[in-house]
């Protein structure tokens, strides 16, 4: 399993999630900064030439939710994932394809200053968006109660680039109190030291 990833990117996700999971993956770093998102070869895995990106054996995939997905169904010990037939299953897609859907274009709109209204916009509004997410974690600890999932990489990741990123985001005490526990878990932690580690391009060769 390969993961074509970079820092400060979307590819955080994946990155984390790879790392709750468990399972033995290999990075693959592509620089986005110098263009390299655009070679032909990388752009046959993820046409649209985005990361994250992930290849395993013939299985070729992009977006964040959907290997969020596919590497929770891909490691049930680590119970990242409700069992297809868990009633629970249905929140939990919810979340996962809630960030791309909902989150993403909110902080969008709150960046931009762009209006739009409410009934038009697929995500309803920004606040909206952030009411919805401040009641989904005022139970907690986690989107789905007592467990963590790829729900919880998904949402977690985003709202804590919203806070400290993007700065876009003004945390209510739930949103801080859960940025706060996704942030202890030791997959999130070395995620991190990988981003810090390695998240930079070669060297050039001496000439």
């Amino acid at each position: 399993m390969k993961l074509y990833w970079a820092p400060r990117s979307r590819a955080f996700r994946a990155l984390w999630m790879l790392e709750e999971s468990g399972l033995t993956y290999e990075r693959v770093f592509i620089d986005i900064r110098s263009g390299a998102q655009d070679d032909p070869a990388f752009r046959r895995i993820n046409p649209m030439g985005k990361v994250p990106a992930l290849t395993h054996g013939a299985a070729q995939l992009a977006e964040s939710a959907a290997i969020c997905t596919y590497v929770a169904d891909l490691a049930p010990a680590a119970r990242l994932a409700p069992a297809i037939d868990d009633p629970a299953r249905g929140r939990y897609l919810h979340w996962l394809f809630f960030s791309a859907a909902c989150m993403e274009p909110a902080f969008v709109q709150k960046m931009t200053g762009i209006a739009l209204p409410r009934a038009s916009a697929g995500w309803g509004s920004y606040d909206r968006v952030m009411e919805v997410v401040d009641q989904a974690l005022a139970t907690g600890p986690w989107l789905l109660g007592t467990d963590f999932s790829a729900a919880d990489v998904m949402l977690g990741t985003d709202i804590w680039y919203g806070i400290h990123l993007l700065k876009v985001v003004t945390p209510t005490p739930a949103m801080a109190a859960y940025v706060e526990r996704c942030t202890a878990r030791p997959a999130f932690r070395r995620a991190q030291d990988i981003e810090a580690r390695e998240g930079a391009p070669p060297a050039p060769a001496p000439v």
